[in-house]
């Protein structure tokens, strides 16, 4: 926007790191708490990992829901994985401080959901004439979605996919563990993912 990039339908191809985020559990949390409390979680939420993500360098694009979609454009595409890696470890850290904290307020908790992925994407400004929003599109966005939907069955709150690993270099390949190979729906092939080495 402040760029003057506000035209329908404007876009640019570029190649980034996409952060796709989830709160766990939120819609069982939304159906038992009130307005105000739900609206005060997300807040609280949405800010730990804003913080992680922008202080990396990250773009925040826009939330969706209780998702969160995000990119880390590079030209060094290492140190884009780089930095969305340390976001991601930043983000663990500050969600474990708010749960502590919301716990001793009595306070409903809860976690997110991370998948980290680097692809082509679109890069713009889509919809009406009335209403734009600034957003990626892409394979990538979609890829991300789906991984970032098996962390709750792979029992791991960061996943990155192998075309992450592959673009970070050695740097990246050794804070993380292979999680195996897994099929994601609507992508030809199974791919290998990793987390976060706990050690």
């Amino acid at each position: 926007v402040l760029a003057g990039n506000v035209v329908r339908g404007r876009a640019e191809c570029i190649r980034a790191v996409v952060w796709y985020s989830d709160l766990v559990g939120f819609t069982r949390i939304a159906d038992v708490q009130g307005a105000q409390t739900v609206l005060a979680m997300l807040n609280d939420y949405a800010e730990a990992l804003v913080e992680s993500i922008e202080a990396q360098g990250g773009h925040v694009l826009k939330f969706i829901g209780d998702g969160l979609l995000a990119i880390f454009p590079d030209r060094d595409e290492s140190n884009g994985c780089e930095r969305a890696l340390d976001a991601a470890a930043d983000a663990r850290r500050r969600l474990d401080a708010l749960n502590a904290t919301r716990r001793e307020a009595g306070l409903p908790v809860s976690d997110a959901d991370v998948a980290l992925h680097i692809g082509e994407l679109l890069y713009g400004n889509v919809g009406s004439p009335r209403r734009l929003d600034f957003t990626v599109l892409g394979s990538a966005v979609n890829e991300a979605a789906r991984i970032e939907a098996l962390c709750s069955s792979l029992d791991q709150r960061v996943i990155v996919s192998s075309a992450f690993v592959e673009a970070g270099g050695a740097a990246v390949r050794a804070r993380l563990v292979s999680l195996g190979r897994y099929a994601l729906k609507g992508v030809a092939r199974p791919q290998e993912l990793y987390t976060l080495d706990p050690g």
